[in-house]
């Protein structure tokens, strides 16, 4: 298994819409192991494959406190959403910013598992919010996209600060 490298807002590699998985083989499975450890290093509890510039429908999550609860998602699409909450969000890519977003509070959704067996599922609470937050990555949209443009803005502005300061840094070294 390998950490991956997690893209970083506003890259505009995280705006690719990922390709549909054609095939569920040793190599796919394989990525999905390299992005358990990668999201459970960063820590996260979701990571979309389009977040380690792989554009390809894939995410897993794991909202479990003792990491005892992984899902790989290929290919998934919400079929139904209800309700409505709102949660504090943060990203893998959009590292230490939390904001408030608006999303479903319940979703059903199929998917492909990693055995390539088509399945179905409902998702409730904080496993559908990190199931929509994904999903979204997949279709080239980020949670910095709820919010107003000014405030998008003032992130991007500080992000992009802050990886200029750590390329300096690396250089000085």
């Amino acid at each position: 298994m390998a950490k991956l490298r997690i893209l970083e807002f506003p890259d505009p590699r995280l705006r690719t819409k990922a390709a549909r998985v054609e095939s569920v083989d040793d190599t796919l499975n394989a990525l999905i192991d390299d992005l358990f450890e990668t999201m459970y290093e960063a820590p996260g509890i979701g990571l979309a494959a389009t977040q380690v510039d792989v554009h390809k429908r894939l995410l897993v999550t794991d909202v479990s406190a003792d990491k005892s609860e992984p899902l790989a998602l290929i290919n998934p699409v919400i079929l139904e959403k209800d309700g409505v909450t709102v949660t504090e969000e943060g990203c893998l890519s959009v590292p230490g910013y939390y904001e408030e977003v608006e999303r479903a509070e319940h979703i059903r959704l199929r998917y492909v598992d990693r055995n390539g067996d088509e399945a179905e599922m409902e998702a409730v609470g904080l496993l559908a919010v990190c199931i929509q937050h994904e999903i979204d990555h997949l279709d080239g949209k980020l949670f910095v996209d709820y919010l107003s443009e000014a405030k998008r803005q003032r992130i991007r502005k500080r992000l992009v600060k802050d990886k200029r300061q750590r390329t300096a840094e690396a250089v000085t070294l």
